[in-house]
């Protein structure tokens, strides 16, 4: 099985099939421009250049993404991609946090789970994505004796009976809106959340692109949706500056009128400063009450509120790309920062300063010059004690290659790990050991048993801020 996305060359002698075809995956969601980001970055100075250059090859270096350029280029552009174990802890976090943010800051939010592909014989099928086998697609090409009207014809039955994938998550939430519009006893407003990979048609390479999609569908009354959306709009917009080392290179700005949705009234982008330029992360949009009734169009006497209202509720999405949100925090955390060693000569360090509750690995354990079996059974120990605490730890005693304690620090500080613990024979002693801050470079000594404690209170009071 695989997505097949039809263009001009596949059917090049049939005229006719091509104008089906492309009118059947015409309509298109703008998410992302690649010829202007492409565009953004040719025409960028040579030392934004040099800063994409550098956060690309960290990333890869330390595990964020795999190795490729065809993969390299999928994360740049905002896509989801091939992530090592850094970057998928990283999205994890991410999503964890904007779920969170949304479905437990009030009851008011549903969580919810929607197919990510369907079989809709009422849809006629426009701007939509299929799954086609490529079998039944070969056997229907290969039929000689068909004639242009017969193959089309054909044509049309594979795709109207092949599923579709979705390209968002917006219809999902409007189609499950009755059933739970009767569970919050038809009151308004309330919302419902979902997370989950979306498909964005094909740029000319043939193959659509995956993306992991955030989208939050808020139902409230006709006078209070452009409020509402203003609610969103600051909230998300703090949501983003949180967890920012640069909060000011996240900001909101409106939708253009002529850039505006066709059922949309308003429209707010979240944007964040590339080096190559500014990029949407979060799109908001006022929807208006169209979308609603076309989804339920056999059922709207069931959209009228108990109120009193007789107006049919008003939709406010909120639509994010976590793929690029990872790359925007992974960007807006980079510092590249001059330092002598120990011999005094001049190096540039480099640091993913990502805030506390978003950094992959919060601690990397290891022991000093010398480790013996006690030392690597007390790291087994603590590894364990910090697991069972949820602080993702990186078990760095288990490398038996002799590495310098400044190369642990430079390799841990682009990983972005938070401490560095270092357990040596003075622990065995005195219970002490040592802990280095990637933020600050200071090491200082606590005792073994306040290590938790210290680490666990560290990233609460980071996520209150």
């Amino acid at each position: 099985m695989r997505i097949h996305h039809t263009n001009r060359q596949s059917l090049k002698p049939f005229i006719m099939l091509t104008y089906f075809v492309r009118s059947v995956l015409s309509r298109r969601l703008c998410v992302l421009n690649t010829s202007q980001c492409r565009r953004h970055c040719s025409t960028s100075s040579s030392e934004n250049m040099d800063q994409v250059r550098t956060l690309l090859q960290l990333c890869v270096d330390r595990q964020y993404v795999t190795p490729g350029p065809a993969n390299t280029e999928l994360f740049q552009r905002g896509m989801s991609c091939s992530y090592g174990p850094l970057g998928m802890e990283l999205r994890r976090n991410l999503l964890e946090q904007w779920w969170h943010s949304v479905n437990m800051s009030t009851a008011q939010v549903l969580g919810i789970n929607t197919l990510n592909s369907s079989r809709d014989s009422e849809t006629d099928g426009q701007g939509r994505l299929r799954i086609v086998e490529s079998e039944s697609l070969k056997q229907i090409l290969g039929e000689q004796e068909l004639s242009k009207e017969q193959l089309i014809q054909k044509l049309q039955m594979l795709l109207q009976r092949s599923p579709s994938v979705r390209r968002n998550l917006l219809q999902g939430a409007l189609e499950q809106f009755v059933p739970l519009w009767e569970l919050v006893n038809r009151k308004l407003p309330f919302g419902l959340a979902e997370t989950g990979l979306c498909f964005q048609p094909s740029d000319g390479s043939g193959c659509p692109a995956e993306v992991t999609e955030t989208s939050l569908v808020w139902f409230c009354s006709s006078r209070t949706s452009s409020q509402w959306l203003d609610h969103w709009t600051r909230q998300r917009l703090k949501w983003w500056r949180k967890f920012a080392l640069s909060p000011s290179d996240f900001s909101s700005s409106d939708v253009p009128e002529e850039e505006l949705e066709e059922v949309a009234s308003r429209g707010v982008r979240i944007m964040y400063s590339f080096p190559w330029g500014p990029e949407p992360l979060e799109t908001l949009w006022s929807r208006g009450s169209t979308e609603l009734l076309h989804t339920h169009k056999r059922a709207q006497s069931k959209l009228i509120s108990r109120d009193g209202h007789k107006s049919v509720p008003h939709v406010v999405s909120v639509t994010g790309n976590m793929d690029r949100g990872v790359m925007a925090f992974l960007s807006n955390s980079l510092q590249q920062l001059k330092k002598e060693d120990s011999k005094q000569k001049l190096h540039q360090r480099k640091v993913l300063k990502l805030h506390p509750v978003l950094a992959p690995v919060k601690v990397a354990l290891d022991i000093g010059r010398g480790g013996t079996m006690e030392l690597r059974q007390v790291c087994e120990g603590l590894l364990q004690e910090l697991m069972e605490a949820k602080i993702s730890v990186w078990p760095g005693y288990l490398n038996t290659l002799p590495t310098s304690m400044e190369q642990l620090n430079a390799k841990y500080d682009e990983m972005g790990v938070l401490f560095t613990v270092v357990i040596s024979e003075n622990t065995l002693e005195s219970g002490l050991l040592q802990v280095r801050s990637r933020d600050t470079t200071i090491k200082e000594t606590i005792h073994i048993s306040e290590i938790k404690k210290f680490l666990s209170r560290y990233i609460s009071a980071a996520d209150n801020v």
